[in-house]
């Protein structure tokens, strides 16, 4: 079940259904269950405020992932994405804000099926990845 709500922002996601059948399609082919996922666009100041909060960390931000999994081959969780920064990082990357704000959600997915992005090796395969799953995706 993939669920999306905005925080304190009005923005109309469309293709919710599309999304959705992508996203577990991502999870499916990673070799996990998509069991819960939930998607919450919101603005810079509400995620700057969790990253404080929960990791500690003083500074903006295009997403943060929770993973609430118990099981280790099913996924649940949230994604926080900062609208504001996707929308910036798609100007300054001369993309439309749809394409990168799919590509913050699989980026997210991709940290709930275990990858992770500290170093420059592991940001070179998560882009690669982002790159493969983006050209899957149906979504209008």
């Amino acid at each position: 079940m993939i669920s999306f709500f905005n925080a304190d922002i009005t923005y109309a996601l469309r293709s919710k259904s599309d999304l959705r059948l992508w996203l577990s399609e991502v999870a499916k082919r990673e070799g996990f269950k998509l069991e819960e996922l939930n998607v919450i666009l919101c603005s810079d100041n509400y995620l700057y405020k969790l990253n404080v909060d929960f990791l500690k960390h003083s500074t903006l931000t295009d997403i943060i992932t929770f993973d609430n999994s118990s099981v280790k081959s099913w996924i649940t969780g949230e994604l926080y994405i900062s609208l504001e920064r996707v929308r910036d990082n798609a100007k300054a990357l001369k993309v439309n804000l749809k394409d990168e704000l799919h590509r913050v959600m699989v980026h997210g997915l991709l940290h709930l099926c275990g990858y992770s992005d500290k170093s420059k090796e592991q940001k070179s395969k998560m882009r690669g990845l982002e790159d493969k799953y983006l050209l899957l995706r149906q979504v209008k």
